[in-house]
């Protein structure tokens, strides 16, 4: 089964090539319902393209998955010419308007059908072969009984299941929550997640919600019960669990599953990284690569990233799928920042210089002082040694990384290094020094606007995560923040 995650951006999909997909799937601006991912846009189908070529035989899916108006239509035909220049492999929609055009402006991209269409029968998927997609992306409330059923039926079409992430309350994703709450259209990719806001219970109801007992039911319908929890502040009776299929992957595969989709274009490249090389691990066991000890570390770290209560959805019944949820999607890490490839010898040693000249031109500037303003300088740089910092001294065995930091990190705490193949490294504070590559002083703490690099002696892979603890998650305890 090929394994398809997302890409927000260049560098969520250079994470999602590296750390074990099969198949990316992005979003161009404007045209797609993850308006506000960051998707594609200037020059960064040169970037696209060299990272097809650093990841030969990895394929790239474009979703072009919104409902097009006139207006959306006329807008993409006046930028074809900058579409062609990316190196897309598919294109996924909903919106049959665009075929044709898809169909001759990129005759050697393949059609899949989204999952917004709503396909959960056979005879569908036989009129979208004849039509010319060679995949459809099934409906999420499609069984795998059913899967079975309609692979049976059309053995030549791919069949494409989510397989892992959020969940949509309403029908296949098509909601109308968000544009008559908030004037912003899912179907045009503003969804504003109305699912996931917090809403009151009023008047005495509030004190019947608490207890648990509350429940909607429709009045012809007696049989469909939705429970209503009232928690700190808040009740949940939209919010969805989130889908988790990495224990069932046998089953997926034996219904005729060709393709496993990750929800999360908008999630971080930690989310991006985790959950791809947790599928990877698990996918590898099963096609006995690795065994299922090896895989069951990386599977379990699935519980370590930004997560709601697990379900099944719709694979197995549907009363899984109605069970809500409550709480923001929550994880015990924090993402502290990226390593990028080691410094060469000649961008080493250039860093150790500029340390050295930091220091000799801060003792010129000593010396020339009057030695009554030398001792006031020398009192408030005792007082406050974060004005003249050391510089980096050259350690044996170790190596100089460029770092990007995506959060402040203080020296000292401890890091968790995270790879492809290593589940985690820790990385105690004896073991690492940050430092500024441009001067060499060495930093206390950095920030995302620093300018830093990484000295240690453990060797780090280009690509590698730097993860810290999450001082204030409380394991079971539920965050308002992230929804």
């Amino acid at each position: 089964m090929e394994l398809l995650s997302p890409a927000g951006n260049v560098e969520k999909l250079a994470y999602a090539y590296q750390y074990g997909a099969d198949a990316a799937y992005i979003g161009l601006r404007q045209f797609s319902l993850r308006v506000k991912a960051d998707n594609f846009y200037a020059d960064e189908y040169e970037q696209v393209a060299a990272l097809k070529r650093q990841f030969p035989g990895r394929r790239l899916h474009c979703a072009l998955n919104i409902a097009f108006h006139n207006r959306d239509i006329d807008a993409f035909l006046g930028q074809l010419d900058y579409f062609k220049q990316y190196p897309i492999d598919a294109f996924i929609v909903q919106d049959l308007g665009i075929v044709p055009i898809l169909q001759k402006h990129f005759p050697h991209a393949q059609l899949h059908v989204s999952t917004q269409a709503s396909v959960t029968n056979r005879e569908a998927v036989k009129m979208y072969r004849s039509m010319g997609f060679s995949r459809v992306v099934l409906a999420r409330e499609v069984s795998l009984a059913e899967v079975r059923e309609i692979k049976d039926a059309v053995p030549d079409m791919e069949i494409e299941c989510f397989a892992h992430g959020a969940m949509c309350i309403a029908y296949s994703g098509r909601c109308l929550m968000s544009a008559y709450l908030t004037g912003r259209s899912a179907q045009s990719g503003f969804c504003s997640h109305t699912c996931r806001w917090e809403y009151d219970v009023l008047a005495d109801a509030k004190k019947l919600a608490e207890s648990g007992a509350l429940v909607l039911r429709e009045r012809k319908r007696p049989d469909a019960l939705f429970p209503v929890y009232e928690g700190d502040g808040f009740t949940a009776v939209l919010s969805s669990k989130d889908l988790r299929m990495i224990e069932h992957l046998d089953d997926m595969r034996r219904a005729g599953v060709d393709s496993l989709k990750i929800e999360g274009r908008m999630k971080s490249v930690y989310y991006v990284a985790m959950v791809t090389r947790a599928y990877r691990k698990a996918l590898d066991a099963l096609a006995g690569t690795i065994t299922a000890e090896e895989a069951a570390p990386f599977i379990a770290s699935l519980d370590e990233v930004a997560h709601r209560e697990s379900t099944t959805g719709f694979f197995y019944g549907r009363a899984e799928a109605d069970k809500t949820t409550v709480g923001a999607s929550d994880s015990p890490y924090v993402l502290a920042g990226t390593v990028c490839a080691a410094y060469d010898a000649a961008q080493t040693e250039a860093v150790f210089a500029a340390g050295a000249e930091m220091i000799a031109a801060r003792e010129r500037e000593r010396a020339a002082m009057h030695p009554q303003a030398r001792a006031a300088a020398e009192r408030d740089e005792a007082a406050h040694p974060e004005k003249c910092p050391a510089a980096l001294q050259k350690r044996a065995g170790w190596h100089l990384y460029p770092y990007v930091s995506l959060n402040k990190t203080d020296a000292g705490t401890e890091l968790e290094i995270i790879t492809p193949d290593v589940l985690k490294t820790v990385l105690a504070a004896e073991h690492y020094v940050f430092a500024n590559p441009k001067n060499g002083a060495i930093l206390s703490f950095v920030n995302p606007d620093h300018d830093c690099a990484l000295y240690t002696d453990l060797l780090i892979p280009a690509g590698a995560l730097v993860r810290t603890k999450d001082a204030e998650y409380e394991r079971g305890v539920v965050r308002t923040t992230g929804r």
